[in-house]
């Protein structure tokens, strides 16, 4: 069982999946941060210097109970579920521009030459069958 399951993990599948997936991780990290340092600001400052993160309604204020205790305020943060949509938005673009540069340098394959159709092959099977 030891055997097997050190042939599973060493065939070339596992080996790429693994690979992927820590790749994919940083290439994340990278485009995050991309948008959220570089992309965001711009963002911000283009609608008039609005932080969405700050956007939200108010459902009860903070307060303190008869104990003393801080109640924190129960809000609905709509501004964060906007900053995220646009991140969304955002990353998505990048990827198809990372997409778009990798299928523009990467070379091409060659397509395979055309067999013949279904018709002709069924034109020839009869043509056969009438000899």
């Amino acid at each position: 069982m030891l055997k097997e399951f050190k042939d599973f993990i060493m065939t070339g599948n596992v080996i790429d999946f693994a690979v992927a997936v820590i790749l994919a991780g940083a290439i994340g990290l990278v485009i995050n941060t991309f948008v959220n340092d570089m992309v965001m600001p711009i963002v911000g400052h283009l609608v008039g210097g609005v932080n969405f993160d700050d956007l939200k309604y108010v459902l009860s204020a903070a307060t303190t109970d008869a104990d003393g205790n801080e109640v924190a305020e129960n809000a609905i943060l709509y501004g964060k579920w906007i900053n995220t949509i646009v991140n969304l938005i955002l990353v998505g673009f990048v990827l198809f521009l990372i997409v778009k540069a990798y299928n523009k340098v990467s070379p091409k394959e060659e397509e395979a030459p055309a067999g013949p159709t279904q018709e002709e092959l069924l034109g020839e099977i009869r043509d056969l069958l009438a000899k």
